[in-house]
């Protein structure tokens, strides 16, 4: 599971783009990509996200709940970090991973897309 389903690179890029919610540089997203730390997709938006994903793809979002995640709602920290220094240096994305753990990834949903249903 070392490759995004093209289906789902194409979603994410397209919802970036299309809500400009971050630029996504199509060769650093894998499926270790985090959804809210990487993308920049975190508190209502991320609502938004997932329940335009589910529709998307005809999943069945029924028995989802943030209680297995925790529900991401981003830092002030690394926004900053973000601001001041970007986000493309190998540095700036250790020490924001120090501080924000990530809750969310692109794996989930591929293993949302495997079997159906997101969990």
């Amino acid at each position: 599971m070392d490759q995004i389903q093209p289906q789902l690179k194409d979603f994410i890029i397209n919802y970036c783009n299309r809500y400009k919610v971050s630029r996504v540089d199509t060769s650093q997203l894998h499926p270790n990509t985090s959804i809210d730390l990487d993308l920049d997709i975190y508190d209502i938006e991320i609502d938004l996200f997932l329940a335009e994903f589910a529709e998307h793809f005809n999943l069945d979002k029924s028995k989802f709940s943030w209680y297995k995640y925790g529900y991401p709602k981003g830092s002030a920290r690394v926004r900053m970090l973000k601001m001041m220094f970007g986000y493309q240096r190998p540095w700036v994305k250790k020490l924001a991973g120090y501080c924000y753990k990530p809750k969310f990834k692109v794996a989930n949903l591929q293993e949302a897309l495997a079997h159906g249903k997101l969990i």
